[in-house]
């Protein structure tokens, strides 16, 4: 879709190309909205995976295109995000990982590389972790090995144990939909994005918030250096939500893994005039070449 475009699905007009997409049936899971680039001929293929909140078009939007020249891309929104997956039980990041190995076999795709934007970091090792044999590549960006890493975010995490049962309920829910109904006015009145308010009115808050939760417990410390493919680390510089430093000790822990860095805050990937989109590229380049030549002789994780 173009800007200035509405989509077959009534998406408001975006100001970045959105790819065709389509609704995919998944066997024993349901129907997901999935948006595809076919990239050149015999491309690697790289499966998006998006941050808490938000959802694949509002991370990626600025990415689809110039991704799209090199790789073939899926996107789509991960449980309780957006257009993904409804499921009466709670939200786990594990679960999301395997939705990831169930697309990509709905869509006949046998290998991929995951591309994982903060809370899709976790997903996308723990695809690597529950499906290896689907896994060729690994790209994470603005993420972390854990989340809750000191007393103040561990507290704000537990609170959402009490907010995940609130949000249950059919009052939260209306008044979920009244506020965010009046966010939107007030920002199409602004002339901001109201197509990136449609994507957040689709949430099941629900499930969003279990999310978090799932987040404040996810930790790959004892296992990040288990990871025996190409991987590459995307680093923002100036991370309001995600520390600096410990993107870093991820591109550390992982064997191997590239180091790449970008200015920029959490929300760096929506910067259409920032550099974050080329040094994805770099990034999922670095993982593509590595895949290409092979693992060295001998070579294994530590």
């Amino acid at each position: 879709m173009r800007a200035g475009q509405v989509d077959e699905t009534g998406d408001a007009a975006v100001s970045s190309p959105l790819p065709d997409g389509r609704l995919v049936h998944v066997p024993r899971r349901g129907d997901v909205f999935v948006r595809e680039l076919p990239g050149p001929p015999n491309a690697q293929v790289v499966v998006l995976l998006h941050g808490w909140t938000t959802t694949a078009d509002v991370n990626w939007h600025t990415s689809y295109q110039a991704l799209g020249d090199h790789f073939r891309v899926i996107a789509f929104d991960h449980r309780g995000h957006g257009r993904g997956l409804r499921a009466e039980a709670g939200f786990r990041l594990e679960e999301c990982a395997d939705d990831v190995a169930a697309v990509a076999t709905a869509l006949g795709v046998d290998r991929f590389i995951p591309v994982g934007y903060s809370m899709g970091g976790p997903i996308a090792k723990l695809v690597w972790k529950r499906h290896p044999d689907r896994v060729d590549g690994i790209v994470l960006c603005a993420t972390s090995r854990h989340f809750a890493d000191s007393a103040r975010r561990r507290a704000l995490f537990s609170m959402l144990n009490g907010t995940c049962a609130l949000a249950s309920t059919s009052t939260f829910r209306a008044l979920s939909a009244l506020s965010g109904s009046a966010w939107s006015r007030r920002v199409q009145r602004r002339c901001d994005a109201p197509w990136m308010v449609e994507q957040v009115l689709r949430h099941d808050w629900a499930r969003v918030l279990e999310a978090g939760r799932a987040i404040g417990r996810f930790d790959s410390r004892d296992w990040s250096s288990t990871i025996d493919v190409p991987t590459a680390v995307l680093a923002s510089l100036d991370d309001e939500v995600v520390p600096t430093r410990h993107q870093f000790e991820l591109a550390g822990a992982v064997p191997g893994a590239t180091l790449h860095t970008v200015p920029g805050g959490h929300a760096a990937c929506a910067d259409r005039a920032g550099p974050f989109v080329n040094r994805l590229l770099d990034a999922c380049h670095s993982v593509a070449a590595r895949i290409a030549c092979g693992p060295p002789a001998g070579w294994a994780a530590a």
